[in-house]
């Protein structure tokens, strides 16, 4: 497994792991490789505050994330 949710492999010095198999030292480089197209934007070196920039969706992306914290993945 490996992808955006890390590698599942309880080593946390691979979790950045790109599609190309290079490790990424900051969360924004890592993300950028798995930007889904062109028209997505780069993100910047700053800190990401997407609650900030989409703040109607927050209880979305809440629930969908809740999924992580459910039986699948204990």
């Amino acid at each position: 497994v490996r992808g955006l949710c890390g590698t599942y492999n309880w080593d946390q010095q691979d979790e950045f792991t790109t599609p190309a198999g290079d490790v990424e030292t900051s969360v924004t480089a890592f993300a950028n490789q798995y930007r889904a197209s062109g028209e997505c934007p780069v993100l910047g070196p700053g800190a990401l505050q997407p609650c900030d920039a989409f703040t109607g969706r927050r209880e979305v992306a809440e629930a969908a994330c809740a999924v992580l914290h459910g039986p699948a993945f204990q």
